[in-house]
């Protein structure tokens, strides 16, 4: 017990410098602050601007409502997704380096979107890189597990090595000259209306930023990928998507929401959809004309049961905003 709590201990300490290094301190200065001469975004759902026919895993409303959108606006910029000429790589249910998507599928993976980029194009000195990855990973292994295809240890190991593949490809990114990186992992997916469905509240928190306390590797995705980015402070700023989302449902009304648990939209896929299951909502569909009679989706957290509504999204991007904006 001694040895797995001083083991603990050593790791919680680890990434808490690791977070702690790469949020920096101190703030810019009017002259030095990062004016970003384009915008780039990799990842999944949570920064898919409609790669596929517009489609974005949010309310479809037409306005800005997914985060990275939120900051790019900021800068008095817009970014739009790579299938329609932008930056925008990102897809919803990409893996971070598996091509199988979380829903069966082939969605391009955050591996094979910065192929596609360094493939086409390079980075300059000023751009600023948008990334957000695990949730589709999160999903697929939760999915295996709970039809037995995966103990609880393997469970844990994978997702523990998603979230190293996470790290290793900002890594790469730096590596091929990107200077500016604004990296969040995912959130604590014990929060989602489909983890308090299973009832599996605990151990998704635990895959997703809190770790285990029972086997040989007991880090969360966002712990791994912290302890792999630990040295790239001079280049990327984390983002605790983590933290802002516990906040934001423990207490949404200090977001301007009233409702953290219920499912906005009630746009029911008949196929994998977002990888939680056939015949679930699916916010890639949703639109305000799908939307579950006497909710408010503009007040309402979730749009489906994995994915933030519109009003979410713009919060988490202001945040970003700010953090970066005295990072860099």
């Amino acid at each position: 017990m001694t040895t797995l709590w001083s083991r603990r201990g050593v790791l919680t300490a680890a990434c808490a410098t690791a977070a702690a290094t790469l949020a920096g301190c101190g703030s810019s200065t009017i002259a030095s602050a990062l004016v970003p001469s384009r915008i780039l975004a990799f990842g999944d759902g949570q920064s898919d601007l409609g790669q596929v026919g517009g489609r974005r895993y949010t309310v479809n409303d037409g306005s800005v409502n997914v985060w990275v959108e939120q900051l790019a606006a900021r800068y008095g910029q817009t970014i739009t997704a790579a299938a329609v000429g932008g930056l925008g790589y990102a897809q919803g249910n990409a893996r971070i380096v598996n091509p199988v998507d979380a829903a069966g599928g082939s969605a391009r993976s955050m591996a094979a979107q910065i192929d596609a980029f360094l493939a086409a194009d390079t980075f300059g000195p000023k751009d600023l890189v948008l990334i957000s990855g695990g949730v589709s990973d999160v999903v697929a292994e939760m999915r295996a597990f709970l039809n037995g295809a995966l103990t609880n240890d393997q469970l844990r190991a994978n997702v523990d090595q998603a979230g190293r593949d996470y790290g290793a490809q900002i890594i790469r990114l730096v590596n091929a000259g990107a200077k500016f990186i604004v990296a969040t992992g995912v959130y604590g997916m014990g929060r989602s209306p489909w983890a308090i469905e299973l009832g599996q509240e605990a151990l998704m928190d635990q895959l997703s930023f809190r770790g285990s306390t029972g086997n040989n590797q007991p880090r969360s995705f966002n712990e791994a990928l912290l302890v792999t980015i630990v040295n790239q402070g001079a280049n990327v700023l984390y983002v605790d998507g983590a933290s802002f989302f516990n906040d934001l449902t423990r207490s949404p009304g200090s977001f301007g929401l009233r409702d953290a648990v219920t499912v906005a939209c009630n746009s029911v896929d008949a196929g994998a959809g977002i990888g939680t299951g056939a015949g679930q909502v699916n916010s890639a569909l949703c639109t305000p004309a799908t939307i579950q009679v006497g909710v408010d989706y503009t007040a309402t957290a979730f749009a489906d049961r994995i994915y933030f509504g519109p009003q979410a999204h713009r919060q988490f991007g202001v945040r970003a905003f700010d953090l970066l904006r005295l990072r860099f």
